[in-house]
C-alpha cells in the first residue's frame, strides 16, 4: 500500500520523549528506563512517510538532548524536520509511563515546553503554498493560549490548494483547567475531522456519525472511528461504514494516528470512500500487530488485494502477528 505522487503533507504539534520502565516492578523500584518518543501528529507524519507521502512534522523542541532525540527519531522515519524551531529556553516534553498490573498510568512534565511556546509566529514555518494538506489535533490547543491563538488563525485564514485534517485526540488531563468547548469551534472550521465515537461521546455529546454531521456542519468529511466495529466517513450528504479488519492486537496504542495517516494518503489519492477507510484500518492494523507506536506497514501482497477485495473476502480476512 503506498501513495506516492500525493502531495505534501504538514503535521503540526508536541512530541516529547516518553520513559518507559524497562523492568518490571513498583515504578518507585525501577532503575532502568527505555526512552522513546510520543506524538499523535508526528506518529501520523512517520505513517505517512512509510506510505510513500512526502510528509514534514512542524512544532519546536528544547535546545537539550531530548529535543535531539525527538528530531533524530522522527527524521530517522523519513519525515522532513528542518522547519521545527529550536528553542533556547523551554525544555523539551516529557511523559513517563508507570507501568503496573492494574494499566499503565501517564504522568506529563510538559508546562513549559517548547512546543507550549508555540504562537501565531509558527503559520509562517508551514509552507502553505506548497503542502496539500496541514494536519492538527485538539491536543495542541490544550497546551497555551498561544498554541490555541495559532490554531485559530490557521484554520480562520483562507485556503488555496490546500485542507486541513483534525483529529479529536481527546486527552482529559490536559483540559483539567480549560474550556474543551473550544474544539466543536476548531473541528468545525476544519476540511475533515476524525474522531472517535467514544472520544466524540464525551466531548460533543454523541458518537452518532449522523448526529455529529449536524453538531458540526462545517467540515467537508467526518470519519467515526468505532472500534473493534469500524468507520463510518460521512461526506457530501452520504454515509458509508467499512467494517474493521479482525487483527491479533499486540499493543492498541497509536492506532488511531494509523488509520488517520492511511485515510489521508488514500484521500489525497482521490480514492473511493471504501477504499480511504480500508486503507485506515489496514494502516491501524499495521500498528496493532506490533509494540510501537509506528511499526512498518503491511507489505504490499496483503494490502494491495485486500483494499479491492470483495466485502466477504474483507470480512473474512484476519491479521496475525508473522
Amino acid at each position: 500500500m503506498r501513495f506516492e505522487q500525493v502531495g505534501g503533507v504538514v503535521c503540526l504539534g508536541e512530541t516529547m520523549v516518553v520513559m518507559v520502565p524497562a523492568e518490571p516492578g513498583p515504578v518507585h523500584e525501577v532503575r532502568t528506563w527505555h526512552r522513546a518518543i510520543g506524538g499523535a501528529e508526528s506518529n501520523v507524519a512517520c505513517h505517512l512517510a512509510r506510505l510513500g507521502v512526502q510528509s514534514s512534522w512542524v512544532s519546536a523542541v528544547g535546545d537539550d538532548a531530548f529535543g535531539r532525540a525527538v528530531l533524530d527519531t522522527v527524521g530517522a522515519a523519513g519525515v522532513d524536520v528542518s522547519l521545527v524551531r529550536i528553542d533556547p529556553t523551554r525544555p523539551t516534553g516529557l511523559y513517563v509511563k508507570e507501568a503496573s498490573a492494574a494499566g499503565s498510568a501517564v504522568r506529563y512534565y510538559r508546562r513549559g515546553s517548547a512546543a507550549s511556546g508555540m504562537g501565531l509566529e509558527m503559520i509562517d514555518r508551514l509552507s502553505l503554498g506548497s503542502v496539500r494538506l496541514v494536519h492538527v489535533s485538539g491536543i495542541t490547543p490544550a497546551l497555551s493560549d498561544t498554541c490555541l491563538a495559532m490554531l485559530r488563525e490557521l484554520l480562520r485564514r483562507p485556503r488555496h490548494g490546500f485542507q486541513i485534517s483534525f483529529d479529536l485526540n481527546w486527552r482529559p488531563a490536559l483540559w483539567a483547567d480549560r474550556d474543551p468547548s473550544v474544539l466543536r469551534e476548531l473541528a468545525d472550521m476544519a476540511d475533515v475531522v476524525l474522531a472517535g465515537a467514544d472520544e466524540a461521546e464525551i466531548v460533543w455529546g454523541t458518537g452518532d456519525p449522523a448526529r455529529l454531521r449536524a453538531y458540526l456542519p462545517g467540515p467537508r468529511s467526518i470519519v467515526v472511528k468505532q472500534g473493534s466495529a469500524g468507520a463510518t466517513l460521512v461526506e457530501d450528504g452520504c454515509s458509508h461504514f467499512e467494517p474493521a479488519l479482525r487483527v491479533d492486537v499486540v499493543e492498541p496504542v497509536g492506532a488511531g494516528d494509523a488509520f488517520a495517516a492511511g485515510f489521508l494518503a488514500a484521500t489525497l489519492a482521490g480514492c473511493s470512500s471504501r477504499t480511504r477507510l480500508r486503507a485506515g484500518h489496514l494502516q491501524a492494523a499495521a500498528a496493532l500487530l506490533t509494540t510501537e507506536d509506528v511499526g512498518s506497514p503491511l507489505p504490499a501482497h496483503v494490502t494491495d488485494p485486500l483494499l479491492e477485495a470483495d466485502p466477504e473476502v474483507w470480512a473474512a480476512a484476519r491479521l496475525e502477528v508473522s
